[in-house]
């Protein structure tokens, strides 16, 4: 990318967004994090479901804090719903991603210096969804450890993930996440990263954006809703044309076979009974001609 100085020109006016539940103490660590971004954003807000899920943060002065129903997506709209006037760009970060110090200031940088991105997505160095999850501690020294000059690559079209995404306000402007993606969402982001692209929007990954996901496995839902959002979201999203027929063929699959598998033998932090049961009740639900995703939320 073009070299850019961010002391050259009017610092962007950058919002980061944070949904959460049930995890204080994680976000108020998360957030102690934040403060080291070499770009400070113009304003932080926080989404949740009751002052229980921010403890202390509620009477921090550099966060501001909305009320919103539990839901992945809906709190995502109630960030979108708060954004200060004129806000130029809009991150979401998941209350246990550590991002890199100048994640904020080097997305701004691509943002401003080609126009035409829409949605930007960043390289997670370790993902701890993938395992047990990861501590504070871990994720610091894998991110001090890192030189992100060493990814300097961009991967094109890449679908956004939720952890670590941005978008350009105007390219944007009058979308939201789909609410019927209840709880913890899944696949929420990619539907509404599809419908940016589909209004003309250039999405892209970016090496040089690094950070480190814990994966905290506290706040998140039983594995038999996670497991019936496995099967009726991707179907759901196929019909609505955000999810090809081999996109929706291959996630299933992967998904349904790994439950399968695994619920012999299932990791000690991931429910793959539940969530294979979850997903052989999507299955007759869709047998009997029920596209319901929101269905998961009363399992």
């Amino acid at each position: 990318m073009a070299p850019f100085n961010i002391a050259e020109t009017e610092p962007a006016r950058v919002c980061v967004g944070i949904a959460t539940r049930g995890r204080p103490d994680q976000l108020a660590a998360m957030l102690d994090n934040l403060a080291g971004q070499t770009l400070p954003p113009q304003a932080i807000i926080v989404c949740c479901s009751g002052p229980e899920d921010v403890g202390a943060v509620a009477a921090r002065g550099d966060v501001t804090v909305v009320y919103e129903q539990p839901g992945l997506a809906r709190q995502r709209n109630g960030i979108l719903r708060a954004l200060p006037e004129g806000t130029d760009f809009v991150v979401f970060f998941d209350d246990d991603f550590y991002p890199d110090s100048r994640w904020i200031e080097t997305v701004s940088r691509a943002f401003r210096t080609e126009p035409d991105l829409a949605c930007i997505t960043g390289h997670v160095l370790a993902d701890g969804i993938l395992g047990p999850g990861l501590t504070r501690e871990a994720a610091l020294a894998c991110i001090a450890a890192h030189d992100p000059a060493a990814d300097d690559w961009v991967i094109e079209g890449y679908s956004p993930y939720g952890c670590n995404m941005a978008f350009r306000c105007e390219t944007i402007a009058g979308l939201r996440f789909d609410e019927r993606l209840v709880l913890y969402g899944w696949l929420e982001d990619r539907d509404f990263g599809t419908r940016v692209a589909q209004r003309g929007g250039r999405l892209i990954k970016l090496g040089t954006a690094t950070g480190v996901h814990l994966g905290v496995k506290g706040g998140r839902v039983s594995g038999r809703k996670l497991g019936y959002s496995q099967v009726m979201n991707p179907v759901y999203m196929h019909r609505k044309s955000t999810m090809t027929t081999a996109q929706l063929i291959r996630q299933i699959a992967r998904n349904v076979a790994s439950n399968l598998v695994k619920s012999a033998r299932p990791e000690p932090y991931v429910d793959r009974r539940g969530r294979l049961v979850g997903n052989l009740i999507a299955a007759l639900d869709l047998l009997r001609l029920r596209l319901t995703p929101e269905r998961a939320a009363s399992l």
